[in-house]
């Protein structure tokens, strides 16, 4: 396999030193930065992930800070989900759309005072998007990236790690929502959420310079809990039905195909720019959207490319994820179907890389 190229366009993060220490054996670039992928092996870091704890150089979930008297204005302006009653202290999964309803990202908004936001983004160059939009819309905000620097804490033992770095007031936090927490006399952002159903933190480290120092304190303290450097895992994402933009999902699709509909309170978000062509969107319902796929045989190959999903020949959606997960013995993926073939249980064709495959379709994803 032919290996990345370091240059300027592609940063290191504040905790490139720690995932290099750990032994990472492959990255991603995501939002123009390193992005671990694996450590040990996919399959290691799964079972570990679901039985231990792990912490996540997640540094590429950038930030577009938005700030200002028009800043929530213009936060609703981005999504159709209506974040009127959203509160300081609370963080909100946030499908952002186009004019045409397409989806340009799915962040998480943090609310941090009524005229500060961060938009904790995906895999994308939001923070153009959102400057074209206050400027053309002439809103008193100020945009930009900050120096903030996302850390994960995930798996079951999240809360042991978290308490004996940051005191027991962790165990308190609710699901999405935030408190400061201090760390060697620095207020940062902690909250509970992150991208894994095994529970945990995101620590959003503001300035660099602390990043390592965080890293080797969660490191050192959690010696005795078995504590790795780890990652996203594409396995156990996929069981949880957790979408990644740019690969389950692009501008081409609307929240409502994504299965993000319960998101969006088209009615009531007044004042999203793609508030219109959603309104539609609903009335009619979505021609095709996400299912779970399970996929027959033996371990699939990594799906580097759409695999097309046929029915008598016709193709009737396409798989862009797929793994072989351990606990459910079989490959597991996420799908976007056609109407027609959605229902559960509907058995289809996929052509994978390495053939063509029996292919089932869910409603629901594993976990």
């Amino acid at each position: 396999m032919a290996l990345i190229s370091p240059s300027r366009r592609l940063r290191r993060t504040p905790f490139s030193d720690g995932v290099e220490a750990a032994g990472v054996k492959a990255y991603t670039v995501y939002n123009h930065m390193l992005l671990p992928t694996v450590f040990r092996s996919v399959q290691e870091d799964y079972r570990h992930l679901k039985e231990a704890v792990q912490v996540w150089d997640v540094a590429c979930e950038r930030q577009v800070e938005v700030r200002g008297p028009d800043a929530g204005r213009l936060v609703q302006l981005l999504t159709p989900r209506d974040l009127r009653s959203m509160q300081p202290g609370q963080c909100y999964y946030i499908p952002i759309v186009d004019e045409t309803g397409g989806m340009l990202n799915d962040p998480v908004a943090v609310k941090l005072t009524e005229d500060r936001w961060w938009i904790s983004i995906a895999d994308s160059d939001l923070l153009y998007w959102v400057k074209g939009l206050a400027y053309g819309y002439r809103l008193d905000v100020l945009i930009d990236e900050p120096d903030v620097s996302p850390l994960a804490v995930q798996g079951p033992r999240a809360d042991d790690l978290m308490a004996a770095v940051f005191g027991e007031q962790v165990r308190q936090i609710r699901f999405f929502r935030f408190v400061p927490l201090s760390f060697q006399g620095r207020d940062l952002v902690v909250a509970r959420s992150g991208y894994s159903k095994q529970g945990g933190f995101e620590i959003y480290v503001e300035g660099e310079d602390i990043g390592m120092p965080l890293w080797n304190a969660l490191m050192e303290a959690g010696k005795d809990m078995d504590v790795h450097a780890g990652c996203p895992n594409a396995i156990e994402r996929i069981e949880a039905g957790l979408l990644s933009y740019g690969n389950d999902m692009t501008d081409d699709n609307t929240p409502h195909e994504c299965g993000l509909g319960r998101f969006c309170n088209t009615h009531t978000a007044i004042g999203c720019i793609g508030r219109d062509a959603l309104l539609r969107v609903a009335a009619e319902g979505p021609v095709k959207q996400i299912r779970a796929i399970s996929i027959a045989g033996d371990p699939v190959p990594a799906c580097d490319r759409y695999w097309p999903l046929l029915a008598d020949g016709k193709v009737v959606g396409r798989v862009s994820s797929a793994a072989w997960s351990p606990d459910f013995n079989t490959n597991v993926a996420v799908g976007m179907v056609r109407m027609t073939h959605w229902d559960e249980g509907n058995v289809l064709v996929v052509e994978t890389t390495d053939g063509s495959r029996q292919a089932t379709v869910h409603e629901k994803f594993w976990i």
